[in-house]
């Protein structure tokens, strides 16, 4: 039987080998069939012969996150649910209320209700907590509430929400749902166009495609691109992206795995839109991935200026690979390489620290563009010009983590009226009602001094140190504290536009954003104003 059994396991195990890795991994296929066996064996005494009832998809389910913890967070199983939300997500298409929507253990947020679709028309706004959808309230709900709230076009659901403390009810009818990938561009003045491509969906290079040509249409003789807070997306429009700018043949990026057909380059296909139009490319630590691809390859071929801040630095390439009832594994398959052959991923996942963290990268390799200006590897792309506004920090993360400037926002959205975008003016009076609601509030992060010194403090050297030591660090842990609080003056800029940000969307719906943005935001009237300066734009570039 056992026999029997063995044979059962190893000849599928060794097809599926076969199936997507190739001859390379021939040495492993005695050993994957040997720890496969090991494992089913394993798995089906336990759950014949464990004390209490075991649920088998559970224990399963937590067996296989955790040996893929230990890749790169990239690299995931996806269940039935999954498959479709990824698929969604590429396809910028889905059926349902038409919000952002966060999941809590007893809530769900709504973050962001998208304007003229169910969610808007039934009335809900930022910062309700949806608690109940249907008969089904969302803390008795074990896996993903926010799933409830997807259905057929046409299709009705109830739900109950709190908003200011005060408990309501709506029906909302499901519809049809756009994500588009370019949300907005606009003319910033005569002759300078502006793009927001927000993520590499199948729609990406269409969109974006599109709307260059009719600002082209309008008299736009320089554009300016933006991929903040872009994650990224399909790697094949961001080749086409990229295609837009520069002529057809061009490498843009290539692709590097220890599995040979994964190794590949990728060259420009079509003619471009236009190859001469001078370009400024916006990034930030968000823009990541597809986005980087994009910034960084037009950087390498000296076709853009990019502006802003270190993109976050994700140089691998993951594939869905089917696998049985529905299921899918999402796998890291390479690295990618933009065109002067460097890789921005930042973290190292497979050398890590004592705690089992990635290690950041800190020692950059030097390449050079096609003019020969030095760009680096290892660490994102780092802009050709910096805006300090839109540079990050722990505190600012620690913030919008922590839901701090959401909820602020959410405050001020119900204790001022404004009517008209020109009129909103967020001044140091309202920055210093912020820093109050900061001290009020429950809000607290660990810095890594503190980490530190609260681990020397409980550590086995704390039996050798002195009272007076002892009082010496305390005394220090509240002197960081303190400073932690004056901090919020020292990145008054960074934090103040994630307040500006948020709050706006509340009046104004994201499109209200993007045109408030034209006027205020202190990466586009820069990158205005270099597009202005012919002179040192050339001298940039070159």
């Amino acid at each position: 039987m056992k026999k029997a059994l063995s044979k059962k396991v190893i000849i599928p195990i060794i097809a599926i080998a076969f199936l997507f890795f190739g001859s390379s991994f021939k040495s492993d296929f005695f050993e994957i069939a040997k720890q496969i066996e090991i494992f089913t064996t394993l798995f089906k005494e336990l759950n014949m012969n464990y004390v209490d009832e075991t649920n088998p998809a559970e224990l399963m389910d937590t067996a296989i996150k955790n040996m893929l913890e230990g890749l790169d967070p990239y690299t995931k199983f996806l269940n039935e649910q999954d498959v479709e939300a990824y698929r969604i997500n590429n396809a910028g298409e889905y059926s349902g209320i038409g919000a952002l929507v966060r999941s809590y253990k007893d809530k769900l947020l709504i973050i962001e209700p998208h304007q003229g679709y169910p969610a808007d028309k039934a009335g809900l706004k930022a910062g309700d907590q949806i608690i109940q959808i249907g008969d089904i309230k969302v803390a008795d709900f074990d896996d993903n509430a926010s799933e409830l709230l997807k259905g057929a076009n046409g299709t009705t659901v109830s739900i109950i929400y709190k908003r200011q403390g005060k408990i309501s009810s709506t029906s909302i009818k499901r519809e049809g749902i756009e994500v588009d990938a370019v949300p907005f561009y606009s003319m910033i003045d005569d002759k300078t166009g502006y793009i927001v491509l927000a993520k590499f969906n199948a729609k990406a290079s269409s969109q974006t495609k599109s709307a260059l040509l009719d600002l082209k249409g309008k008299g736009a003789e320089k554009i300016v691109l933006d991929l903040r807070d872009n994650p990224g997306g399909l790697l094949s429009e961001a080749i086409n992206v990229t295609n837009l700018f520069v002529p057809k043949g061009e490498l843009v990026v290539t692709t590097k795995s220890k599995v040979k057909k994964f190794n590949r380059e990728y060259r420009t296909t079509n003619k471009a839109v236009d190859k001469e139009i001078p370009l400024v490319v916006l990034v930030n630590g968000s823009s990541a991935s597809a986005s980087e691809i994009v910034s960084g390859s037009l950087q390498d071929l000296d076709r853009a200026v990019i502006m802003g801040a270190r993109s976050f630095g994700k140089g691998l390439v993951q594939r869905p690979l089917k696998l049985t009832y529905g299921t899918q594994l999402k796998v890291t398959i390479s690295r990618y390489y933009t065109s002067s052959g460097r890789c921005i991923q930042a973290l190292d996942y497979w050398n890590r620290d004592d705690n089992g963290q990635a290690v950041r990268n800190t020692k950059f390799n030097d390449f050079t563009t096609r003019n020969g200006r030095k760009v680096q590897d290892g660490g994102g792309v780092l802009p050709d010009l910096e805006v300090a506004a839109v540079k990050t920090n722990d505190l600012t993360r620690a913030l919008l983590q922590n839901n701090v400037i959401f909820d602020y926002a959410t405050d001020y959205h119900y204790s001022h009226s404004l009517n008209d975008i020109s009129d909103f003016k967020f001044s140091n009076s309202d920055f210093t009602a912020f820093k109050t609601y900061v001290r009020k509030s429950n809000f607290s992060f660990e810095t890594k001094a503190e980490e530190a010194i609260k681990k020397a403090l409980t550590g086995e050297e704390n039996d050798f140190l002195g009272t007076a030591v002892k009082d010496s660090y305390k005394t220090l842990l509240a002197n960081i504290e303190k400073g932690k609080i004056n901090a919020l003056d020292k990145f008054q800029g960074e934090i103040q536009k994630n307040l500006e940000d948020e709050i706006v969307k509340r009046y104004f719906y994201r499109d209200g954003l993007y045109k408030y943005y034209l006027n205020n935001d202190d990466a586009i009237l820069a990158a205005t104003e270099l597009l202005n300066n012919t002179s040192k734009y050339s001298q940039i570039l070159n």
